[in-house]
């Protein structure tokens, strides 16, 4: 119920749990370092120089002391005591309760006023004893003891039977994303399951300026000038940070509030884009940078190459959505607007060079957004004379139900020629690509209604593309590239991915898209032939049958459709990888930099990663 999962993003929000308290205190002024520890032992610990969780008797709670209210009673943390925060992180603020509750053991040790304190659980939140006192408190390099909370936790393998182990990627992005929302707080990170790794070490002193910086450094920037402010309510406070690049991406706007990413949105993004949208043509209009006669700025054509980060915080936050992704507070999109429309015309104004060409871009894309819309008309057109307005190379499914309807890509006419016979024509429709489509990430809006595999996409799947992409029409629930394992297999894949990302990005956010996993290997045994999908799988099957001969098998155009049914196709058999969106920052620079005009960035994120691209779960 409340971390969402008994997975592995269950088990990872464990940690987001605790290192949120140590947030709050860090938001709060009180803590400047998070340690966080991967133990060999399987746990976690986290360390903060906070004020520490108060000790003192609960005044609700006869008998108990504050600690271990905190750490057995749901909603109780830094709510008394005079201690309560203006803002607080998190999504449910239910903290190590939960932790406590969904682990098999729980150590936790408090400084305070010179004293170290101690109290353990175990088996989902039973106290092996009251909170005793350990002795004084570690006394620092500047000779005052040491204030702040340590937790340790292992949790329960019989809760998350997925497993138990921390993924360390997926640990270090969320806390360089804390780290960027928090100027001059410094996380470090040591994972002691592999002695031969450096402590990761991260701290940016310019918050979100730097933030931006970090999302442009793999794209052309317009200017170097990054544009910041921040305005202050009774119980909120939202910062913004913003530049532009040359690209032409108008998704570039990444919205939190309370360190929680609210990838769908809300009351936030929303004062700030119309915000935004009447500030620029306001300007442009005042400097004659538009005339009387000339159209307003679209919100899309000032979005273009525009990177943002904005960033909330408010005391009772109202999350929404299907994944409580998407903030509800009527009140913080007052804030943001006003904040908008004072502070970004003070920039404008302050910063006449970087706002000439702003207003040259959002112009530029204009032109592109128009003859983009005319394409796109020509194509309706054109649909509507042919009649149903499909592509004529579709092999649709005879369901008309988006939820049990498939669409296959398939690289190749003779391959998708094959995978016709493969497939099962009531729920599978298939769709054969030639080459290459085109890379979004580089293209002009326009270029993409020049060509004849994205229109054909965009027709089959019937729910539009970009800013107008309705989820709702879409005619399948499930979307499944199927190319050939090889070099130019992962490329096709990752072109048809990142089109998906920028132009359907709805689509990958709800779980609908997927990636085939054809075989590369096959073995005979007796008269039957056993598929092996990779060389991990081809070589712990010749642990087990030393004398086994495999084939290589080159592409799906040399399987008969048999073979492709049997491996590939069919949904009792087959193997599926779902394409997800954990962090939308994460997912943007990857494709920023594997499919942007930025050579050395990619040079250098392949060599990093050529050993392991295991977390490349884009």
């Amino acid at each position: 119920m409340y971390i969402g999962s008994t997975g592995a993003t269950g088990l990872h929000h464990l940690v987001w749990e605790v290192v949120d308290n140590a947030v709050d205190e860090a938001m709060a002024g009180f803590c400047s370092v998070i340690d966080v520890k991967l133990l060999e032992s399987g746990g976690v610990e986290v360390i903060d120089d906070g004020r520490g969780i108060p000790v003192d008797a609960h005044p609700k709670y006869p008998g108990l002391s504050a600690a271990e209210v905190v750490l057995t009673v749901l909603h109780a943390g830094g709510k008394f005591g005079g201690e309560g925060y203006k803002v607080s992180g998190g999504l449910h603020g239910v903290g190590v309760s939960v932790v406590n509750a969904l682990s098999q053991r729980v150590e936790v040790e408090i400084d305070r006023k010179g004293t170290r304190h101690y109290m353990s659980f175990k088996d989902g939140g039973l106290p092996d004893e009251p909170l005793r006192v350990l002795g004084d408190s570690p006394v620092g390099d500047d000779g005052t003891p040491r204030t702040g909370t340590i937790v340790r936790f292992w949790p329960d393998p019989s809760i998350f039977k997925e497993g138990i182990t921390f993924a360390r990627k997926t640990l270090l992005d969320r806390f360089q994303t804390m780290a960027f929302l928090n100027a001059g707080l410094e996380f470090r990170v040591t994972d002691e399951r592999d002695p031969s790794l450096e402590v990761a070490t991260f701290r940016y002193d310019g918050g979100i300026k730097d933030f931006v910086r970090y999302l442009n450094s793999h794209k052309e920037a317009l200017y170097e000038e990054i544009g910041y402010f921040k305005e202050e309510g009774d119980a909120e406070e939202v910062e913004i940070a913003f530049s532009w690049n040359t690209g032409y991406q108008s998704d570039g706007i990444f919205s939190f509030a309370n360190g929680i990413s609210t990838t769908e949105g809300g009351m936030h993004e929303e004062g700030f884009r119309s915000a935004l949208t009447r500030t620029i043509n306001a300007y442009a209009r005042s400097h004659n940078l538009l005339k009387e006669k000339d159209e307003n700025l679209q919100g899309e054509d000032i979005r273009e190459g525009m990177t943002a980060i904005i960033s909330v915080r408010l005391a009772e936050p109202q999350f929404e959505g299907q994944t409580k992704s998407k903030l509800g507070n009527v009140s913080v999109r007052s804030l943001v607007t006003k904040a908008t429309n004072e502070r970004l015309t003070e920039w404008l104004e302050e910063n006449p060079r970087e706002a000439k060409a702003t207003l040259a871009k959002a112009m530029m894309a204009q032109k592109g957004r128009i003859a983009a819309m005319n394409a796109r008309q020509t194509i309706r057109r054109k649909s509507a004379l042919d009649g149903a307005g499909l592509p004529g190379k579709l092999a649709d499914c005879q369901s008309k139900d988006p939820s049990e309807s498939e669409l296959f890509i398939v690289e190749g006419n003779s391959a998708g020629g094959t995978a016709i016979k493969a497939r099962d024509p009531r729920t599978m429709a298939i769709l054969p690509i030639r080459g290459k489509i085109l890379n979004v990430e580089r293209a002009q809006p326009a270029r993409m209604f020049k060509n004849t595999e994205v229109i054909s996409l965009i027709q089959a799947v019937g729910a539009g593309l970009g800013e107008e992409f309705e989820i709702e029409k879409a005619r399948y629930h499930k979307i499944i590239i199927l190319a050939d394992a090889d070099v130019d297999g992962s490329h096709i894949r990752t072109l048809l991915l990142t089109f998906l990302f920028r132009q359907m990005r709805p689509m990958v956010e709800a779980g609908y898209i997927y990636v085939a996993q054809p075989p590369l290997f096959s073995t005979e045994v007796g008269k039957s032939k056993i598929y092996l999908k990779d060389e991990k799988a081809r070589d712990d099957y010749k642990l087990e049958h030393p004398k086994a001969e495999f084939q290589r098998l080159k592409g799906l155009g040399e399987m008969d459709f048999a073979e492709l049914r049997d491996t590939t196709m069919d949904a009792a058999k087959r193997t599926l990888l779902q394409i997800n969106v954990e962090t939308a920052v994460k997912a943007d620079e990857v494709f920023a930099v594997l499919m942007g005009e930025d050579v050395e960035s990619r040079k250098k994120f392949i060599q990093n990663n050529a050993d392991d691209v295991r977390f490349l779960d884009i």
